[in-house]
């Protein structure tokens, strides 16, 4: 058990009760449907209620956090969703039962009344994930199919509120779209699974130590080495456009101040000009001399060969390359042709 699952659990047993944002802190450490659901069973069997906290309300009476959006904020087709939303009614525990078992008989109508009644819990999770390259609409349409999968499988026997289950679900739909789409490249699903844990591990240790964790500390609690951790934090990184302005005007941008490592039009004349040279002198060679020196010299387009490589093609010794390497080379140096058109080459090999 988690330092964060025990101080959840110390702070219920004496009130009776935790928050449901409370259970959220929590909800970025769990990997799978099955460690949320064994957390809020515990919670059940200790006699510890899990309360909605006021935030997690979607209406004129709510009062949105500074990471929420207030309605003034939203854009007109989320406006009007929430508008719709807001007069379906909250469940009661009796009626989630109800409704439960009814699904499972293959009441449809069932299903669309619990779906309708947790819509706004949704908007409540969607909004925290805002700002992570998907608008708060598509979060919201993410979360509904998290939503209709957590009624499919809510099982009332367990003893806990459907909201609170399906919490997970709509978590899960969410992060996993954010994964696949929000990205410029796209992180594997386990790779982002893992920073969405590192983002609430580190959350938790910030308030438990008082300061920022250190990434051996974090990485502990993960149970991965600090050295992958780090890895992981630079492949998440975002690319940044080369068209992004830089300094107080917008007319300078990041491409401006990045050097061009290309070789100048006036480098690749020469170059060009001296492979053609190169290879007008070889042609006084015989094959088997040119394809040694092009192998030697990575005149083919290959990378240079070593004397011992060279003599394994040629069936020869490694000496005996090296001796027809130099003769080839005084050859070429005794053509008065041949040398002037290649002395800086032959100079600098």
């Amino acid at each position: 058990m988690s330092p964060a699952v025990s101080e959840l659990l110390r702070r219920g047993r004496q009130r009776r009760f935790v928050l449901e944002d409370e259970l959220h802190d929590l909800l970025d450490e769990q990997e799978s449907e099955q460690g949320w659901a064994s957390l809020v069973e515990l919670l059940a069997a200790e006699g510890i209620a899990v309360l909605q906290s006021r935030a997690a309300e979607v209406g004129p009476k709510a009062s949105p956090t500074p990471a929420q959006h207030s309605d003034d904020q939203l854009d007109d087709p989320v406006r009007l969703y929430l508008r719709e939303i807001r007069s379906a009614r909250l469940l009661t525990a009796v009626e989630e039962v109800e409704l439960a078992r009814r699904i499972e008989a293959g009441d449809e109508r069932a299903a669309e009344r619990m779906i309708r009644s947790n819509l706004r819990l949704v908007v409540s999770i969607a909004k925290k994930y805002t700002g992570r390259g998907l608008s708060l609409l598509d979060l919201i349409q993410e979360g509904n199919v998290g939503l209709m999968r957590a009624v499919e499988r809510y099982d009332w026997r367990r003893g806990f509120r459907f909201s609170t289950y399906a919490t997970w679900w709509i978590r899960q739909a969410i992060t996993r779209a954010i994964a696949d789409h929000a990205r410029t490249i796209r992180l594997p699903v386990h790779v982002h699974d893992l920073l969405t844990r590192y983002i609430g591990v580190s959350r938790r240790l910030l308030q438990e130590l008082g300061r920022p964790p250190e990434i051996v500390e974090v990485a502990s609690a993960l149970g991965v080495s600090a050295e992958r951790l780090a890895e992981l934090l630079r492949a998440a990184e975002r690319p940044v456009s080369l068209e992004t302005p830089v300094g107080d005007g917008d007319e300078d941008t990041l491409a401006d101040l990045i050097g061009d490592h290309d070789v100048s039009p006036e480098e690749a004349a020469e170059g060009r000009l001296l492979r053609a040279q190169v290879a007008a002198a070889l042609q006084e060679l015989t094959p088997r001399e040119r394809r040694l020196l092009e192998l030697r010299y990575g005149l083919d387009g290959g990378p240079y060969r070593t004397l011992e490589e060279i003599g394994h093609e040629f069936g020869v010794s490694r000496e005996r390359v090296r001796q027809m390497e130099a003769d080839l080379l005084r050859r070429l140096r005794q053509d008065e042709s041949v040398f002037s058109r290649l002395r800086d080459y032959l100079s600098s090999n």
